[in-house]
């Protein structure tokens, strides 16, 4: 047992649903840090933490909460430093931000607009009625989730395109990071596995390779840590 504890946003078959939740999921096993999974659901973050935070994921390690996965990042670089760095230095560290903020922001924009509606369907029971209401008022302008995702299977090509830059960074080597994954990695790949527990609808075309390889190689770091039978096909059969 460890004191560390990460609360998980789960969906009603128990996989863990938050892009955010999986980049620390990464980092931790990057840092070699075990940890406790606690999971939860929308209606449970009030209920669990009250005013003190709005959204997971939360970090709990002895006295300290950290709330938010970047400045969770920064606590384990700073409470833990004789833990594998997940950034060589300051220059990488803001050239990931930056990755965050321009990639990150454009994309889930994107995935949210295929698969909104997914999320709604594969959450609890008890969370859709919040899920939908709360979506559906301050992101969608009262747009009903059924209309907003109306029509996806032809915005599938261009959020393909969109994942180009992706592509081509991976011809250059295995990893977004070069030989090796950085934290980049990990924020772009909490992206997929967020689709792939909700998805209805294959993201990626059958030949699609060098994201095909990557997203292989990046499931069966840390012995497998992204690998999960409950997930979704993200490629077309």
């Amino acid at each position: 047992m460890t004191s560390r504890r990460l609360y998980e946003l789960v969906l009603a078959n128990g996989v863990s649903a938050s892009p955010f939740v999986w980049r620390v999921r990464y980092a931790l096993a990057h840092k070699e840090l075990p940890f406790e999974s606690v999971p939860i659901g929308f209606t449970d973050i009030p209920k669990v933490f009250g005013d003190r935070c709005k959204t997971v994921p939360v970090l709990a390690e002895g006295d300290a909460m950290v709330v938010d996965s970047w400045e969770i990042v920064n606590y384990l670089e700073r409470a833990h430093p004789d833990r594998p760095a997940l950034f060589s230095g300051p220059a990488e560290y803001a050239m990931v931000r930056l990755f965050d903020v321009c990639f990150f922001a454009d994309i889930i924009r994107k995935f949210f607009s295929l698969y909104a509606l997914d999320i709604h369907d594969s959450a609890r029971p008890e969370d859709r009625t919040y899920f939908r209401e709360s979506r559906e008022r301050r992101f969608l302008k009262g747009t009903p989730l059924e209309t907003y995702v109306a029509g996806r299977e032809a915005r599938l090509p261009a959020v393909r395109e969109a994942l180009t830059p992706l592509r081509l960074q991976l011809a250059r080597g295995p990893f977004l990071g070069g030989a090796t994954p950085n934290y980049a990695d990990y924020i772009a790949f909490g992206l997929f596995q967020w689709v792939a527990s909700v998805s209805t609808l294959p993201l990626l075309a059958k030949d699609d390779q060098q994201l095909l390889s990557w997203l292989d190689r990046m499931a069966g770091l840390y012995g497998g840590l992204g690998r999960d039978p409950r997930m979704k096909p993200l490629f077309e059969g």
